[in-house]
Formats: structure tokens, C-alpha cells, sequence
């Protein structure tokens, strides 16, 4: 991984003036990880929720159990429900227009893949106090590379949202 990356979002973050949470499944706490090998990451990094189960997904993010069986862990609905619960988690201790969540669910490998979701496929969420968005992508590498690719990946679309605004889809 690219240090300087967790380095900079930190930077980013606290020159916003805005927090991190992270709502992580297939990743299991790696953005996290990340994020906290930063000294002083404490200034900017609230907490991160590993839901992996469809359980921890509903109780701790609020994803209804109805979205879940329609679309599934892994998809666009699901990622944002991840990262707006997020958000909303902690909003009574802090004002949500400070707060940003990134969220993240795929299917890691090796097995767990069916023709319509492939091992690799990931979907990367986002909440900010501008709008949400989620990206779509297909790693290939083995289990610990599509973690990491999409934990990296996280961080890169962060860094781009603190920088430059949301984009459009």
C-alpha cells in the first residue's frame, strides 16, 4: 500500500474540518487498519463497523432486511444504505454535516462467486454532507489482493471526494 494515501486523506480530512467512519464487510476492518497505522489518526477517524453478516448489516447500519433479500450484500443499494447508516450512527455525537462514511461489500474469493456477481466484485459506498455515491468494481486478484485493492480503492475515492467534490455518476 501506498502510505502517503492514509496519510493524505487524514491531511484532507482534518483540513475540512470533517470525520471518518467506515462501514466495512468484505475488507474486515483493513481500511480501518489503514487509516489508523497514521499517527494522530485519532483527529479524524471516529470508528469503523465490520458488519459481515446480513445480521450486523440490519442492527448496527440499518439496512433493511427487505433491500438485503431484493438486491443482496453485495450491490449499489446495499453499500449505500451501509454508509448513510453509518453516518446516521453516530450523528447524535456529532453533527452530520461533519461526518463522512465510506463502505465497502464484495465477494472476496475464491468461492462465493455466480455469473451475475463474480469473485472480485466489489461495491464501494459513500455518504458525505454533498450527497452519496457507489462505484462498481471487478478485482481478479486472490483473496487478500481484492481486500486490498478494494480497501486502497476506498481510500482513493475518499481522497478524490475531499479534494474535488462528488462527482457525478
Amino acid at each position: 500500500m501506498d502510505d502517503n494515501l492514509a496519510i493524505n486523506v487524514g491531511a484532507a480530512l482534518n483540513q475540512r474540518g470533517l470525520k471518518l467512519i467506515t462501514a466495512e464487510s468484505c475488507t474486515g476492518g483493513l481500511i480501518g487498519d489503514m487509516l489508523t497505522d497514521v499517527p494522530g489518526s485519532s483527529e479524524y477517524f471516529i470508528c469503523g463497523i465490520v458488519a459481515y453478516a446480513y445480521e450486523a448489516k440490519m442492527r448496527l447500519l440499518g439496512v433493511p432486511p427487505g433491500l438485503l433479500a431484493q438486491f443482496g450484500a453485495v450491490s449499489r443499494e446495499t453499500v449505500l444504505e451501509m454508509a448513510r447508516g453509518a453516518r446516521i450512527a453516530l450523528a447524535d455525537e456529532y453533527p452530520l454535516d461533519t461526518l463522512v462514511s465510506i463502505s465497502v461489500s464484495g465477494i472476496a474469493g475464491p468461492g462465493g462467486g455466480m455469473p451475475e456477481k463474480p469473485v472480485g466484485l466489489v461495491w464501494i459506498g459513500m455518504s458525505t454532507p454533498d450527497g452519496d455515491r457507489a462505484w462498481r468494481y471487478v478485482w481478479d486478484g486472490n483473496r487478500r489482493a481484492n481486500k486490498l485493492y478494494s480497501a486502497e480503492q476506498a481510500l482513493r475515492l475518499l481522497l478524490d471526494y475531499l479534494q474535488n467534490g462528488l462527482s457525478e455518476e
